[in-house]
């Protein structure tokens, strides 16, 4: 038998195109598309997700096209399998200016190196610039004294390093940053990088390729695609296992600078959409791209770009424009941001949303339409290229509707997506696309307003709403899909694969910022202290409780604590303290809720926010006990053994108590603020919470050795507090006899401290609790 011919091996190729170049060696299958994980990405939209197959083929290579949506062509040629080699060109998408590979013969053999491979397509087509690297070690960041510099203020001064590695690869290591360094959309501290790693730095990608590192830049025409989402809650009283949908299978997608209004009856499912769009609630099913980024996937790094405007303000009303928006830009950007550079960031957004004339007002005295656009101009200070509005025009008077519609029109015209969720139809013609979403979240409309009414065969928007509530039973998701306009605004539409439908990952959590965490309380003890001082009302009732209840202690305690008066003085400072403290907080977490919930959304410290109503609610409410304090006793004699309290003078001490009882009951008001929905809720439970001191402190009612009571007694500050007071002036000695004989109220030190001490415990505790709670309040991806 003689020997089989052996085949004769293919050359291997050089591959060039925008993305950098690729040594193709036989033996292996490169595949061609939009695909990130592609051997040879293409980020154009004309481009298939997985376009086209180069192999090596008994000697040669063959290109085959894999069932691409435009083609591709050699020589102007479509072509569905053919022979190439070196000299070749081959086009994607198009003949004539499509995506093209040059092919041309490998100068040596060896290993296939890796081409560019960016996570994102749409803004990422073409590198911004190309970077040599100038040295082992390659310094990125906003400074001009780094290697590489980035004009962007959410990046820090010194961001990050490239470092080479001495087995000849590279990890990046951030530089302690403020909005972190990410690899392939995660957080990193240090993390090795390997060609087609993506580097994520503010609103810049690097990839490395070779030498040189390649910069693409987020310039905010950014599209949009929305895969299957769906989204299911558990029926009340149903039985396991059952679920009601909220979102059904939602498609569609948006252009780079569109701007989409999303319409639909009460209970269609916009307020879950727009959850699942921006990421802060994920749908339990389907895909949101982000130009072609998983969304939930990469949300550490995109939310950034994301801007979101709920219903409710998100700025602190008592605050000027330019005040509010001076606070926002220090908690946003990278706290080495100078403050002349944070504030020249402020004054564009004034003149982009025209409040130049507005700067100097306070917040709250403007019309409903300005306020808006200064919650507008607060989400475009860190450029955010998507931007999403839940019910902007709520509540505005015709005029005011098509004035803040008219100025999101030119945002999206300006170079951004935006999306906004309404119930006016009056300004629906300035958008581009129009999604109607009918009762149960099924898609009953996607495409030009225009068309809308003439699709559905009513002449006026109330007979539309009138329809989905009076003909729940059809099939109004079925009917567009039969429809024309699905297969032109969806299906045509829709660049991006669908990929399978499974529920998405969790995302990523933000990257810690424990060393921002000082920076944050900073400012907003800053920002709180502004607000409170701003508003007139409180200041007012902060400095006149105190004296009030100063005088009232006053008139019953005469100049001695006698056994007539002492009881009722003490009760007094302690329904006193409690008012002060309590009134001070009982408002202040459920009335900022909306700002608290965006601010956490962008990273604010859960801790750092209640730490800074600690602090400066705190220090208030000891001022305001102390003022109370002297108002009610000074100069009083209190009966003590030899003028002395337990440990220091009786003022001091008596002092002391009611400071604490004031802060513990601060903190009380803090976790019932925590708690409630509504802020109308909260002057009834305040009341609650005075009656419930005053019943369980121990003046009138025995509380020692009755079960139950006793027990329960231990959880009010009260009961702490007018033990200490009663130890200080040794009320059982003044009084003798009966409720006096507790054992809390003994003229002794180990008693007196220990009623000082669980003071301190309960504040500690309570404090521990509001954080906790303010949990449920927050987005849900930010629970993790």
């Amino acid at each position: 038998m003689g020997e089989r011919p052996v085949a004769p091996c293919a050359p291997e190729l050089v591959v060039e195109s925008d993305g950098g170049s690729q040594t193709m060696s036989p033996g292996r299958i490169y595949q061609v598309g939009r695909d990130p994980s592609s051997d040879i990405v293409l980020p154009d939209p004309r481009v298939s997700w997985r376009h086209a197959v180069l192999r090596a083929v008994a000697g040669h290579w063959s290109l085959e096209d894999a069932g691409s949506t435009n083609g591709t062509f050699l020589d102007g040629r479509r072509v569905t399998v053919c022979d190439v080699g070196p000299g070749a060109v081959i086009r994607f998408g198009n003949p004539d200016d499509g995506p093209a590979l040059a092919l041309t013969g490998a100068p040596g053999g060896g290993a296939p190196s890796a081409v560019s491979r960016p996570a994102a397509t749409g803004t990422f087509r073409r590198p911004s610039a190309v970077h040599p690297l100038p040295g082992r070690t390659v310094r990125i960041g906003r400074g001009a004294d780094n290697d590489l510099t980035v004009d962007d203020l959410v990046v820090s001064r010194r961001h990050a390093e490239l470092r080479a590695l001495p087995d000849g690869g590279h990890e990046i290591v951030d530089l302690g940053s403020h909005n972190g360094t990410y690899v392939n959309g995660h957080p990193v501290r240090r993390a090795p990088v390997v060609p087609g790693d993506i580097i994520g730095i503010g609103h810049s990608a690097f990839v490395l390729v070779g030498d040189r590192l390649q910069e693409y830049v987020d310039t905010g025409e950014v599209s949009l695609d929305v895969q299957d989402l769906s989204v299911t809650v558990p029926v009340r009283g149903g039985g396991p296992g059952e679920r009601r949908a909220l979102l059904d299978d939602i498609s569609f997608p948006v252009g780079a600078k569109c701007l989409l209004a999303v319409v639909g009856p009460s209970g269609s499912g916009k307020s879950t959409l727009l959850g699942a769009l921006t990421g802060l609630r994920p749908a339990d099913r389907g895909t949101v791209l982000y130009d072609g980024r998983d969304l939930y996937r990469d949300y550490a790094e995109l939310r950034a770009r994301i801007g979101l405007v709920p219903q409710d303000d998100i700025l602190h009303t008592q605050l000027s424009v330019r005040r509010a928006l001076c606070y926002a830009a220090e908690l946003r950007f990278p706290r080495d941001t100078g403050r002349q550079e944070r504030l020249a960031r402020v004054e564009e957004v004034i003149a982009e949303l025209a409040l130049r004339q507005r700067a100097e007002q306070p917040i709250h005295s403007l019309s409903g339409g300005q306020r808006k656009r200064v919650s507008v101009a607060l989400e475009l200070l860190t450029k955010p290229s998507l931007l999403f509005l839940d019910e902007p025009t709520s509540g505005l008077d015709p005029g005011m509707d098509r004035s803040v519609m008219t100025m999101l029109r030119g945002l999206a015209d300006g170079g951004r997506t935006v999306v906004v969720v309404t119930h006016s139809v009056l300004s629906l013609d300035l958008c581009d696309r129009l999604l109607v979403l009918a009762p149960g979240g099924r898609t009953a409309y996607y495409g030009p307003p225009g068309e809308t009414l003439r699709f559905f065969g009513f002449a006026q928007w109330p007979e539309a709403f009138e329809a989905f509530e009076n003909d729940r039973e059809r099939d109004w998701a079925a009917r567009y899909r039969a429809s024309p306009q699905y297969e032109r605004y969806i299906a045509a539409a829709t660049v991006q694969p669908h990929p399978h439908r499974a529920r998405p990952p969790p995302p990523a959590p933000a990257p810690p910022r424990a060393t921002g965490w000082g920076a944050q309380l900073s400012t907003l003890v800053r920002r709180y202290t502004a607000a409170l001082t701003a508003d007139r009302t409180f200041l007012v009732i902060m400095v006149a409780l105190p004296f009030v209840m100063g005088a009232m202690t006053r008139a019953l305690a005469g100049s001695r604590l006698t056994a007539e008066t002492a009881v009722n003085a003490l009760l007094i400072l302690c329904v006193g303290a409690v008012l002060t403290g309590a009134a001070n907080a009982v408002r202040e977490l459920v009335k900022e809720r909306a700002i608290y919930r965006r601010e956490r959304a962008v990273g604010l410290s859960r801790s750092a926010y209640v730490t800074s109503k600690v602090v400066v609610l705190g220090t208030i409410t000891v001022v305001q006990a102390v003022v109370l304090t002297l108002v009610g006793l000074l100069g009083v004699r209190t009966g003590a053994p030899g003028g002395r309290g337990v440990l220091f003078a009786p003022l001091a001490e008596l002092t002391l108590a009611v400071a604490l009882l004031a802060f513990t009951a601060m903190m009380l008001g803090l976790l019932v603020s925590a708690l409630v929905r509504k802020e109308e809720v909260t002057m009834p439970l305040l009341v609650l919470l005075a009656i419930v001191q005053v019943v369980f402190c121990g003046a009138l009612l025995k509380l020692h050795g009755v079960p139950g009571l006793e027990q329960l007694a231990w959880l009010v500050p009260a009961r702490w507090a007018l033990g200490a007071m009663a130890g200080t002036v040794d009320l059982a000695r003044t009084v003798p006899g009966g409720l006096t004989a507790d054992p809390l109220f003994r003229h002794a030190t180990g008693t007196w401290l220990l009623d000082l001490g669980m003071l301190v415990a309960l504040s500690a505790v309570l404090g521990l609790a509001v954080v906790r709670l303010l949990r449920r309040h927050e987005p849900a991806v930010m629970r993790n």
